[in-house]
């Protein structure tokens, strides 16, 4: 029989396994892909690299809409739609415009192939044919910052150049082919939002998450110390039996598992960057679903077992999973039905809330489960997380050409929107859409710290301004906080949050912890001391 204690430590293991991973990043729907100091500004050369929306219509009747990347060269694009104007595309002669165009033009668009002369020499060619714009066809799939090279001189260009993936290309060839009177295209690329809504209510899931799961948790933590004072007033010579009575449903964290827990996700990265493909993105929607399936069951047991408290204390015992209690039952068809329904439909535009949902049930559930004992355990955790998200998302560029943790979370190469182990919100007020997102490790692991203070502060009777969970939770928010104030900086390049949450989480929790002289208790023991009442009533008897 698996019991309560064996099914959780199995969700910590496939949670912990791939939330680690998941990293905050930003809007990841059509990013560029290389990095801007690849490619140095001169004059002539100097234009940020923009994403930029291609309009079609044909023959009047508005058609499809395709995204390219503009030139570091040529005149900057309008970013605002009514002021773009539509204009006839046509395709060049010769094709790859390497030379002089065999027609003039009107102040028309023109389509031309990527070939194998610089990408200057073709807007060069273009403008000079009276075109007013061109539109560079990649011969692949990607979109590629187009540069000058260095020792460029002719770049006195007064026309914009946008590149176009290939499949975009070859949908526009066909237009044109097809024998329409007239394709139209318009060029705009529109800002993004200094801040999205989205990042606001991600925000308050993340933190709200972690307020809940610590409150369960110092909930859980406090009627077990009831029952063990209980337990030894009534039976004081069982004492040494107490410690393997309680707590049988939590696993601790201890120094060791904490350094394995670090290492052995980075060769789960690895191996998930590796093998990217459609079939293991499939593999983890399954693990994800197992594992949503039994945090959504075990949060909703939980609140259902207020009012449904014989149900709940009633068991039957099946097969396989032992004792289960009759709310259990109830409840299990319901949740698995849930995540089967989320796992078909996933691609729909709302298939994010029942991601979301599974999700924070999930994390809630770990954070009540996994404990860390002790400061000192959650130092060197948080620590090595620390040092996790940094190398993964920054270092590995050096070692893979990509940021590993980015391409991972985006599911890049493998043909879907990205692996499930995320929290993410549609960027309702962007005009390029996407999703912002957080990985579950950015929730989870500093969860674990602040759902600590909230079980000491409660079994020393701190009150929440003179305890240690009223200032974790706020660093927590504050350190998220910077995380997206830096992601807006970067332009929506992924940031690893951990880099900004550990630092406020972790230092603020020890300055404190120091300042008040409780640094030593924290850091060893995790609990304050507490009076034992049946050595408390034997000295009374004594006494008397």
């Amino acid at each position: 029989m698996m019991d309560l204690k064996g099914v959780f430590s199995l969700i910590f293991l496939c949670a912990g396994l791939l939330v680690l991973f998941s990293n905050t990043g930003g809007v990841y729907a059509g990013d560029i892909v290389h990095d801007d100091n690849l490619a140095p500004k001169k004059p002539g050369c100097e234009n940020d690299f923009v994403l930029v929306k291609v309009q079609t219509w044909v023959d009047g009747i508005e058609d499809e809409e395709f995204v390219g990347v503009g030139a570091r060269f040529g005149t900057t694009i309008v970013s605002k739609e009514k002021n773009a104007n539509q204009t006839h595309l046509f395709l060049s002669d010769p094709r790859d415009c390497c030379g002089p165009a065999n027609k003039k033009f009107d102040g028309d668009i023109l389509m031309v192939d990527r070939g194998n002369c610089k990408f200057t020499t073709k807007a060069n060619f273009a403008e000079a044919a009276g075109a007013s714009a061109v539109l560079i066809i990649n011969n692949e799939k990607e979109l590629y910052k187009m540069v000058c090279e260095p020792d460029e001189t002719d770049l006195d260009i007064h026309i914009p150049a946008v590149m176009l993936p290939q499949d975009a290309g070859a949908t526009l060839e066909k237009m044109l082919s097809n024998g329409s009177s007239g394709i139209s295209v318009q060029l705009y690329s529109p800002r993004r939002p200094v801040v999205d809504i989205a990042e606001v209510f991600l925000w308050l899931m993340a933190v709200g998450t972690i307020l809940c799961a610590s409150y369960w948790s110092a909930w859980s933590a406090r009627e077990a110390a009831i029952e063990q004072d209980k337990f030894l007033k009534d039976a004081p010579d069982e004492l040494p039996n107490i410690k393997g009575n309680s707590g049988s449903s939590v696993v601790d964290i201890n120094t060791t598992s904490a350094i394995l827990f670090v290492v052995v996700a980075s060769c789960f990265l690895i191996l998930i960057y590796k093998l990217m493909s459609y079939w293991f993105i499939e593999l983890l929607v399954v693990l994800f679903c197992i594992g949503g399936v039994e945090g959504l069951q075990t949060c909703l047991v939980a609140f259902l077992s207020r009012w449904f408290k014989q149900a709940g204390e009633s068991f039957i015992k099946v097969p396989v999973f032992g004792a289960v209690s009759y709310l259990t039952l109830a409840v299990a068809p319901f949740c698995i039905a849930f995540a089967v329904v989320w796992a078909v439909y996933r691609d729909v535009s709302f298939a994010w809330i029942g991601q979301d949902i599974l999700g924070i049930a999930l994390i809630i559930t770990v954070l009540q489960i996994v404990r860390i004992p002790n400061l000192k355990v959650g130092t060197v955790l948080l620590s090595c997380a620390f040092i996790y998200d940094i190398f993964w998302v920054f270092v590995s560029k050096k070692l893979f050409k990509e940021s590993v943790m980015i391409v991972v979370a985006r599911g890049d190469r493998s043909g879907e929107d990205g692996i499930p182990m995320l929290l993410k919100i549609p960027r309702l007020f962007d005009p390029w859409g996407g999703y912002s997102i957080i990985g579950f490790g950015d929730i989870l692991l500093p969860g674990l710290l602040v759902a600590f203070s909230l079980r000491y502060d409660w079994l020393a009777n701190k009150s929440l301004r003179a305890g240690y969970f009223l200032w974790a939770m706020f660093a927590y928010g504050l350190g998220l906080l910077i995380t997206y104030v830096a992601l807006n900086l970067m332009d929506g390049h992924g940031q690893p949050a951990l880099l900004y949450i550990v630092p406020f989480t972790l230092g603020t929790f020890l300055a404190l912890g120091r300042k008040r002289g409780d640094l030593k208790i924290l850091w060893t023991r995790g609990e304050p001391d507490r009076v034992c009442p049946h050595v408390r009533l034997e000295s009374t008897q004594e006494s008397l």
